[in-house]
């Protein structure tokens, strides 16, 4: 009988915000498999083991080379390679847990593998996670939305996401990275920069707060989240 592949989203950092489902998939899993991307352990498999520190003793971990890179061939070529690797493990009868950052359903690189896996007939599902956001949003003592607001997430580094800033509601704007300072030029044209703020990090060693952008290195952390709310929004 197959295995049953789970993305988990682990939560944005702090390893309280993972959730019990997730903890009880990982322990129903006999395989953990996290997205590497260069040397050192995963944050994703970081955070598990703060949650988790004795369920992963046993486990057998797999490690999956995920590049960080927009070049669509190789990342396809990456996907390919590791969906089969999991593929493999499932048909063996594993149950393979996939660790990814916040939720697994929002910006994850396991969404590409969870495709894979249902195009091959195997069974791959989600797990939900704690969004970056949200725990931006807590970590700065702000609602997302109140009322008839609407909440826009934005892929800040892509090209044609800046439009999204002309939208009414809340905006959030994650994958700043190294575009991190010409969203700055974009929020300022448009007189956001007052009701924008930033958190990197959250829940990590090394958080940061900013209630400023301006007071933010222009080489932002990769794990960088900005919330701006629009003028009108407070009550």
């Amino acid at each position: 009988m197959n295995g049953t592949l789970y993305g988990i989203g682990v939560g944005p950092g702090d390893p309280e915000l993972i959730t019990m489902k997730a903890v009880r998939t990982i322990e129903h899993c006999e395989i953990v498999a996290v997205p590497k991307t260069g040397d050192g352990e995963g944050v994703a498999l970081q955070i598990a083991r703060g949650a988790v520190p004795n369920h992963l003793e046993n486990k057998k971990i797999i490690e999956l080379y995920m590049p960080m890179t927009r070049d669509k061939f190789l990342l396809n070529k990456n996907y390919d390679e590791s969906a089969k690797v999991i593929a493999q493990l499932l048909k063996e009868g594993n149950n393979v847990a996939f660790l990814t950052l916040g939720d697994s359903t929002i910006y994850s690189t396991y969404t590409y593998i969870h495709k894979r896996i249902i195009a091959m007939g195997l069974a791959a599902q989600f797990v939900a996670g704690v969004p970056s956001f949200c725990a931006v949003a807590a970590r700065l003592n702000v609602p997302l939305t109140e009322g008839a607001q609407p909440l826009h997430v934005l892929p800040a580094s892509y090209k044609g996401a800046e439009s999204g800033l002309d939208m009414r509601g809340t905006k959030i704007l994650m994958k700043t990275g190294k575009a991190f300072d010409e969203v700055k030029q974009q929020l300022k044209a448009r007189g956001q920069m007052k009701h924008a703020q930033m958190v990197q990090k959250c829940g990590m060693e090394g958080e940061r707060v900013f209630c400023n952008l301006d007071d933010a290195d222009d080489g932002a952390s990769y794990f960088s989240v900005i919330v701006v709310k629009d003028e009108g929004d407070e009550a």
